[in-house]
């Protein structure tokens, strides 16, 4: 055999062996995946609320806020972006900067912070053995933002996640606390909680009521409270092919207290699951 017909055949032996290793890769880590979803409450994510359940899917949120002045402040992205199980009861979600639109001479548009976001899944029991979910986050942003559309220093956010459900009736709650790594007096450490109640109906439809609540910690804010309802429908998961599938989310959150940043948001919700 001649010497280059060794080397085409090390080439060729190379590739299928790189081919065979790969596909093994994808066969565990996709196993692996259904194993932890397996595990959990098979609802769906909430149009506002992050779900304390692992999920595998691309995100992309619209936003559209109304203000008091007539403006409108257009939100593309929403700060969701890939979001992966890369270990067991782990999440990792790598989030696009929002483009925001003012709609105001007086601001300028630009794109948003980059952010993260990693969930440890402490305890959860699917339909059959409980139905309910305990998980902890840590998102964190980069102030990359562009125009004043994003944070003056990098912001921590731990928090905690609940869920339980009763039959085709369930609910997810989070609390968490913005802290910025520095500059906090002058920023302020906004608590969050977010509270959702869902029905599931025909299967694939799933009407929804949210409470989004802002605590105002220090900051121009202090001492103020923010909340919206927010009622909603979520559509899916409708498959589209093999794992990859499709679920579609819309709300508007409605102001419920005095003091609000925005009078109202439609959401327009948009996920791949796969």
């Amino acid at each position: 055999m001649r010497s280059r017909d060794v080397v085409l055949l090390m080439f060729l032996l190379l590739g299928a062996g790189s081919q065979l290793v790969a596909q093994s890769f994808l066969d565990d880590y996709f196993a692996r995946v259904a194993r932890n979803q397996a595990e959990q409450p098979h609802w769906v994510t909430p149009v506002a609320t992050v779900t304390p359940r692992l999920e595998q899917e691309f995100r992309y949120d619209i936003f559209w806020q109304g203000h008091a002045d007539g403006t409108t402040t257009e939100n593309y992205g929403g700060s969701k972006g890939l979001e992966l199980i890369p270990a067991n009861n782990v999440e990792v979600i790598v989030n696009l900067p929002p483009y925001i639109v003012h709609n105001n001479p007086k601001q300028g548009d630009g794109w948003g912070d980059e952010s993260f976001l990693v969930k440890y899944r402490f305890l959860s029991r699917n339909e059959q053995g409980g139905n309910y979910i305990l998980t902890a986050f840590l998102g964190w942003s980069i102030p990359t933002g562009t125009y004043k559309n994003g944070s003056l220093h990098a912001v921590l956010t731990p928090t905690l996640a609940f869920g339980k459900g009763w039959g085709n009736f369930d609910i997810q709650t989070t609390a968490g606390i913005g802290l910025p790594v520095a500059d906090s007096q002058k920023l302020g450490q906004p608590v969050t909680w977010n509270l959702t109640a869902q029905y599931r109906a025909l299967r694939k439809v799933w009407p929804e009521l949210e409470m989004n609540s802002t605590f105002y910690h220090d900051g121009p804010n202090d001492g103020k409270k923010q909340v919206f309802l927010t009622p909603g429908l979520v559509f899916g998961k409708i498959p589209l092919w093999r794992r990859l599938g499709l679920t579609v989310g819309t709300g508007v959150q409605i102001a419920a207290t005095h003091f609000h940043t925005y009078n109202h948001a439609w959401i327009l919700s948009t996920r791949l699951p796969f």
